[in-house]
């Protein structure tokens, strides 16, 4: 039997959904497949790998996607998106799509200062999203 399908929404795929990605990976691998992609994809975030690394995460198989990848061609159960800019230019409804969720984290990305002050925020929207899919593992066993 085919795994559900979760698919993280962000705006560059370079940060928040790729965290998401990696922890519902993790946590219940076994139960979805989990997927990954934002509405303008970049290349993900040199501090998203290094916060990732310190928790033990290897990223570097990990690339930017866009929803095109799987949008209309798959059937997703699970659209999560992450950031408001997506949540904005998400359509409301896809045939595919059985539940949607809106789940707004900071763009750590976002975040002015010194490497240091970056570098706390991406460890600080990292554990976020970290109790985020735990919680919502412990809600839909």
């Amino acid at each position: 039997m085919e795994k559900p399908k979760v698919l993280f929404l962000c705006t560059g795929n370079t940060a928040r959904s790729q965290m998401a990605e990696a922890f519902l990976k993790k946590y219940a691998g076994d139960r979805f497949e989990v997927l990954s992609a934002g509405y303008e994809p970049q290349e993900i975030n040199p501090l998203t790998r290094q916060v990732m690394a310190e928790k033990g995460f290897d990223l570097s198989g990990h690339y930017s996607k866009g929803p095109g990848e799987f949008l209309g061609k798959v059937n997703i159960r699970y659209l999560i998106i992450v950031c408001a800019v997506a949540e904005e230019k998400c359509p409301r409804t896809f045939t595919d799509v059985l539940f949607r969720f809106f789940w707004p984290f900071e763009d750590p990305a976002a975040t002015a200062g010194t490497e240091e002050e970056k570098l706390a925020a991406f460890r600080r929207v990292r554990d976020q999203i970290d109790e985020k899919i735990q919680a919502w593992l412990k809600e839909n066993p």
